[in-house]
């Protein structure tokens, strides 16, 4: 089934809190839920699709008894990492096209500032005594993939480190984004490394908080007075190590981005806004190659040459991204769909508006980039 147009956000809120010691993960879970629910002008009891990731209790099971959702006949605890709302976003519009259910509640929620991380890899995963034991990391797996992108087309650090004060620019406007200074690029290059190549300011930030959005049929957003964003295509695609053949220098976005791309009819030049997963600087440059808005290896060019802050050619994460907004629970999907949303509807920050922005993508990136999934939705202004 296309989705081209069967449904629609109607709601989206993020939580303006970045470090919330006074808070569960589950109350976030229902802060923002309330939040999303009241921007689109509908409550808990119109709700019959709830979708989260599986990390808490029962998954969407044990949200809902604690969000006080008491009338679903669809929910989804699909778990990609970073990707997950993505996901989750194309399949609950799968579900609402197809009539499963009728208003679709996504949410996001994170505690982890403060606590401790465990360990990345529980020991009976398949990969644990093939890479664990050796002190694998993710910053460390992806300033392998930054070196050998240098290595393999010439990318600079400089380059890299265009990605993050063009971040740090259209933060400065976000009152709610962790790091607000702007930094320049001599800024990030003086920062101390922390896996060579990728310095402190290569690297996101670590965030409480979380979002949600609402999905729904064009004609149950009809009858609401908020403005819609069209589903106009979605897919999400996994890449792994494929048995020791692994090359770093791209992502699955190479196949996510050209079939979401495919089932909305448009192409990389029509797109006037992009939120671009940003766990590290090296991620953008190469999934803006993947997803085809540059050819590979020309990634720092772009970047370099401007073309991600607003009036460029392609404004990428004006609220700051997360590089300098907003990464909670190290999964920064749910707030790459919120600002596509908020761009669409013209709401975003009047510094960092795109001007008659009528399509926007939204792309995660769950994992590390040797075995990760890719998600990417394109997105459509909506009706009033």
């Amino acid at each position: 089934m296309s989705l081209n147009g069967k449904a629609v956000i109607i709601g989206a809120y993020e939580h303006p809190g970045r470090d919330l010691p006074d808070r569960s993960a589950a109350q976030i879970h229902a802060d923002v839920a309330l939040g999303a629910l009241a921007d689109a002008g509908l409550g808990l009891q119109d709700v019959d699709g709830y979708f989260c990731n599986g990390q808490l209790g029962f998954g969407a099971i044990s949200l809902a008894e604690y969000i006080g959702l008491k009338h679903l006949r669809y929910t989804d605890s699909t778990f990609t990492g970073g990707s997950s709302y993505l996901c989750h976003v194309g399949h609950a519009a799968l579900a609402v096209a197809s009539g499963k259910c009728r208003i679709a509640l996504v949410t996001q929620g994170a505690r982890v500032r403060g606590i401790v991380r465990g360990a990345k890899l529980p020991p009976d995963t398949p990969e644990y005594p093939f890479e664990a034991p050796y002190g694998e990391t993710n910053i460390g797996i992806y300033a392998l993939a930054a070196k050998r992108h240098m290595h393999e087309y010439g990318t600079s650090a400089r380059q890299m480190a265009e990605v993050k004060a063009a971040a740090a620019f259209h933060a400065q406007y976000n009152p709610n984004a962790m790091l607000r200074k702007p930094v320049t690029v001599d800024d990030v290059l003086a920062s101390p490394f922390v896996a060579d190549p990728l310095r402190r300011l290569d690297c996101c930030v670590v965030t409480d908080g979380g979002g949600a959005v609402i999905v729904t049929t064009p004609e149950i957003s009809a009858g609401l007075t908020r403005r819609s964003v069209k589903v106009l295509g979605h897919a999400e695609a996994i890449k792994h190590t494929m048995g020791g053949r692994l090359d770093v220098t791209y992502t699955a976005a190479v196949w996510s981005g050209p079939a979401a791309f495919e089932e909305a009819s448009v192409t990389p030049a029509d797109i006037d806004y992009a939120s671009i997963y940003d766990s590290f600087t090296i991620t953008v440059l190469m999934t803006l190659e993947d997803l085809g808005f540059c050819k590979k290896g020309e990634g720092g060019a772009f970047a370099a040459d401007g073309a991600l802050r607003v009036g460029g050619r392609l404004p990428v994460n004006t609220d700051g991204g997360g590089l300098c907004n907003n990464h909670p629970g190290y999964q920064g999907g749910m707030v790459k769909i919120i600002e596509a949303v908020r761009q669409l509807r013209g709401e975003a920050h009047p510094e960092v508006q795109v001007k008659n922005c009528e399509l926007a993508l939204a792309h995660g990136t769950g994992g590390g980039v040797s075995r990760l999934c890719s998600a990417t939705l394109i997105l459509g202004r909506g009706d009033a």
